[in-house]
């Protein structure tokens, strides 16, 4: 017998309370009623819709931030689209009149296949993704690419470069030690890692296998406005991109590979996007575990074993919800208006606060900052708190606090928080 949510008992935490909220998410076309100027995004001919039937009017309703969303400025896992939650809730019990939901459902299935195959025609749309590329969904998150990386595209003696401008570059050179010759050709930690030099004075090594980069450095707030071009005999850079992911446009063409961890900007934790060069792929040292070997994947469509289903749907989800907004320009426009306003509040506090980042590679994903009062911190993060804004404390290796600020927090978000910071300032110059 078909299950419903209407009569089952077990459908009542699918509901909230708040019936006479505005919004309701009826379809993906809901998902702005802002006028929005749609930059041109090229579309890639292929057209994918998800199977079973389309998706049923949407009962339950989200309560708004003044309810019982807080603010949250987590670095990862971190806040997603209240909008594509609410999509995500309307589907979690019957996928589409499937009578499961995605969490149960076979990864070989025609249901889960248009699921995957949409989110990959979606990016692929998105980041404008050659042909020539592959998209793999893995597992493992970004830090397991450390050592993928050097295990599909290096022997055991190749040299290769690190531009090392944070704790996750410094990591993924340590882990890349183990499997081919790396070398660090700049380092900013003398300088805490508040900079990123001039790409004209980096010493490459011209025999390089590849140019490793961490694009935006989640801790120190640190972030490429445009990349180095190798100076090696394959002409490689690759990035990891974990933290900025989808908050701009990229030229994909630029990469031999980009790799992410999607907990920041695209998904909640659990899938990691890997975009490969196809040449790149099938050339594995003989020691590669399988689970990290990309031919792998790539002949089996990401699906070699059973795949972070659920991670994957959301990601589709949220990739749909940016194409909505009108696709990265749009994105990166209003990342940079978020990022500028708690900047400026920062610069314009007469030292009351400080960003140790050099100005120009200031993060807009996050933000950190310090008071010149440091015994205040504590109490910065507690009061924040009380008013519904979380996770501000920075991280733990660098302290201060961190305001991460990904495409999903809204700018409601960043001005209650500078609202905040003014008030405290008020009370404690």
């Amino acid at each position: 017998m078909a299950a419903t949510t209407s009569s089952s008992p077990h459908s009542l935490f699918l509901q909230t309370p708040n019936r006479n909220h505005p919004f309701k998410a009826n379809n993906f076309s809901s998902f702005t009623n802002l006028k929005i100027k749609t930059f041109s995004t090229r579309r890639t001919p292929m057209s994918i819709t998800c199977a079973s039937t389309a998706a049923a009017p949407i009962q339950t309703q989200i309560q708004n931030q003044e309810g019982d969303r807080v603010f949250n400025f987590a670095a990862g896992p971190a806040t997603l689209p209240e909008k594509v939650l609410a999509k995500a809730q309307s589907e979690l019990y019957n996928w589409r009149g499937s009578g499961m939901s995605v969490m149960e459902m076979s990864h070989r299935g025609k249901e889960f296949k248009s699921i995957i195959e949409k989110a990959e025609s979606d990016l692929r749309t998105l980041l404008n993704i050659p042909q020539e590329y592959s998209v793999l969904f893995l597992q493992g998150g970004a830090t397991t690419q450390f050592a993928a990386i050097p295990l599909n595209v290096c022997r055991p003696e190749d040299p290769v470069d690190f531009l090392v401008t944070g704790s996750w570059g410094d990591k993924a050179y340590k882990e890349a030690q183990k499997y081919c010759n790396p070398k660090v050709i700049w380092s900013g930690k003398t300088e805490k890692y508040t900079k990123i030099p001039s790409f004209e004075d980096l010493k490459q090594n011209p025999d390089a296998k590849f140019l490793h980069i961490c694009a935006n450095e989640t801790i120190h707030g640190v972030e490429f406005k445009n990349y180095p071009t190798p100076n090696n005999a394959t002409g490689l850079l690759i990035a990891d991109m974990s933290s900025n992911f989808c908050s701009k446009p990229v030229d994909v063409s630029k990469f031999g590979i980009i790799y992410a961890g999607a907990q920041k900007n695209v998904g909640p934790s659990g899938v990691t996007i890997v975009i490969v060069r196809k040449d790149l792929i099938g050339h594995a040292q003989e020691s590669t575990p399988v689970m990290l070997d990309y031919k792998i994947h790539d002949e089996n469509n990401s699906l070699y074993n059973t795949p972070p289903c659920y991670c994957i749907y959301m990601c589709g989800l949220v990739f749909d919800y940016l194409l909505e907004l009108g696709g990265l320009e749009e994105v990166e426009r209003m990342n940079k208006k978020k990022a500028d306003l708690l900047y400026n509040a920062i610069d314009g506090s007469n030292g009351f606060y400080r960003c140790p980042v050099e100005k120009s590679v200031r993060s807009l994903m996050n933000v950190p900052f310090t008071l010149e009062k440091s015994e205040l911190e504590a109490e910065f993060v507690k009061e924040a708190a009380k008013e519904q804004m979380v996770q501000l404390k920075g991280h733990r290796s660098v302290g201060g606090m961190r305001a991460s600020i990904y495409n999903a927090m809204p700018l409601a978000g960043v001005e209650k928080l500078v609202a905040f910071m003014k008030d405290f300032q008020a009370k404690h110059a």
